[in-house]
């Protein structure tokens, strides 16, 4: 329910571009990136901070792009959240016993620390890659195909780097065929 949910205002918005534009679909994102938060919030009572960071962002950013009536915020906001998320990763190797990627993923995996720090500076290399990746084609192409790959490109890189990370862990997990 919560991968749909964070998906959901992204979903919403490709749609609205599809039959509204820009500016109709920026606004749909706003009230639907509200709404999400709200639901998070109705249902735990609490709300994660990076959620937070992102819902702000695209209050601001999308906020500027109806008032100013320029796309560019909006195109601003997959890196600046991507780069927040890199900065985190980053952050947390200094900050604290343990890097982010294990505060997240230790109570279910065991791993060595020099794993750890590896998997947490990939995480950090890939966000800051993705944000910047997001500004090359917002600015280098039409704002159709921004949008397209907003949804699928950005999609598709993150599953496909999941997928690496799930192999290399698998490198390192302990073997629990029995003999």
């Amino acid at each position: 329910m919560r991968l749909f949910l964070d998906f959901l205002p992204v979903a919403l918005f490709f749609i609205a571009y599809k039959t509204h534009g820009i500016y109709v679909a920026t606004g749909v994102a706003i009230v639907g990136a509200l709404a999400v938060t709200g639901i998070s919030w109705i249902r735990h009572r609490r709300v994660e901070q990076m959620q937070l960071v992102t819902l702000a962002l695209i209050v601001l950013l999308g906020g500027l792009t109806l008032m100013l009536n320029d796309s560019r915020f909006i195109q601003w906001k997959p890196t600046l959240v991507n780069w927040c998320f890199a900065a985190a990763f980053l952050g947390s190797a200094f900050i604290g016993e343990k890097p982010l990627i294990q505060r997240l993923l230790g109570a279910k995996l065991a791993l060595p620390r020099p794993v750890w720090h590896r998997l947490n500076l990939a995480w950090t290399g890939f966000f800051f890659l993705t944000g910047a990746l997001n500004l090359y084609v917002a600015y280098a192409f039409s704002e159709a195909f921004w949008v397209n790959f907003k949804l699928f490109g950005l999609l598709g890189l993150t599953l496909t780097f999941v997928l690496a990370q799930a192999v290399f862990l698998a490198r390192h997990l302990p073997d629990s065929q029995p003999k």
